[in-house]
């Protein structure tokens, strides 16, 4: 199967892209097949530092899996989050993240505009802590 920009199988009618980090995208998109039927593609993105390039890992999902799919999802989570790691804060990055969205936004606001009506962003590091663990205990599978 060559891929044909032409070809509607590629082509995304829906899409949420979720921010893991620094290192990690993942990416949901409902696809539509030429029998105008529909599948889901889960995409995980991770930066590679030695080269700026990007590992990608793709999985499809199709309707007949959905149910078990997310059932057997949430059930794993569920599992982690109730009986192995029960204490833990889970909403910690969520936090972190909208603090970082919030700290950004007010300085795109506060910013001086040059002439061409662009926010000056060169002091925008020194505001906004992008400090993430968010790989920290990740293992590589």
């Amino acid at each position: 199967m060559g891929f044909d920009n032409n070809d509607n199988r590629f082509e995304s009618v829906y899409s949420q892209k979720v921010k893991a980090g620094k290192r990690r995208t993942y990416f949901f998109d409902v696809r539509k097949t030429k029998g105008a039927d529909f599948y889901v593609t889960i995409t995980e993105s991770t930066k590679r530092f030695e080269d700026d390039s990007y590992s990608r890992h793709k999985i499809f999902l199709y309707k007949e899996d959905f149910n078990r799919f997310v059932d057997s999802l949430s059930d794993v989570v569920d599992h982690i989050k109730n009986e192995l790691l029960p204490d833990y804060d889970y909403d910690e990055f969520s936090r972190r993240h909208e603090e970082r969205e919030r700290l950004y936004k007010e300085s795109q606001a506060n910013e001086n505009v040059d002439n061409f009506g662009q926010a000056d962003t060169s002091n925008l590091n020194d505001k906004v802590d992008y400090k993430d663990d968010s790989d920290a205990d990740v293992g590589e599978w």
